[in-house]
């Protein structure tokens, strides 16, 4: 069943970086009640994360960066340990996502797989990040990572048990990296026996 919603106000609060909407709008319930709702949406576009994993290394790479919201909401040095991500901008996901696995990790990433594809905060924003998993070795390392322009990123490779731990612990509390850090742990794919993707 289809919601009708029927819309009231559409207005643009900003434009500085992303856009802020302000939206009215009467919402008929299945029952035929309707409802008003006052809402502002932010759109920042979609986006995609990887998390790289080694089976032979057993060992995954995650970033650590500034991030101002988490500074804001009582991250006393706003620093988080995440997945790389980016917006997509004009690019697929699959190209996004290679783009910056080399600029934030320094690896040159060979096949990808897309596991996911997930609206991460549908209470006030659009975006729908892709998510994507792919085996590295050292070998395809291209450079030291860290980002671009003003971008001051730290490379981890960490042990995937030691990043399961920190998960566990809250030291990891980015929703990406949780939820690909658990997606490696409960498909078994860190298992040296599991098949190749």
């Amino acid at each position: 069943m289809t919601l009708k919603i029927d819309v009231i106000k559409d207005k643009i609060l900003s434009e500085n970086y992303f856009v802020l909407r302000n939206i009215t709008y009467d919402l008929t319930r299945s029952n035929g009640e309707v409802i008003r709702h006052k809402r502002e949406v932010y759109d920042r576009g979609n986006g995609a994360t990887i998390l790289l994993y080694n089976r032979d290394k057993q060992s995954v790479v995650l970033i650590r960066q500034f991030r101002v919201a988490t500074w804001v909401n009582g991250n006393p040095d706003g620093r988080l340990i995440e997945t790389c991500a980016g917006l997509l901008d004009d690019d697929e996901p699959e190209v996004c996502i290679r783009k910056e696995a080399v600029e934030e990790t320094g690896f040159e990433v060979g096949e990808v797989k897309k596991v996911f594809e997930l609206f991460m905060s549908p209470g006030g924003v659009t975006e729908i990040v892709h998510f994507f998993i792919a085996e590295y070795s050292d070998a395809q390392r291209t450079h030291r990572g860290g980002g671009v322009e003003d971008e001051d990123i730290e490379v981890l490779e960490l042990p995937f048990a030691r990043a399961l731990e920190m998960m566990r612990s809250g030291e990891i509390r980015d929703g990406k990296a949780v939820i690909l850090l658990q997606y490696l742990q409960t498909t078994g794919l860190m298992n040296a026996a599991f098949e190749r993707m």
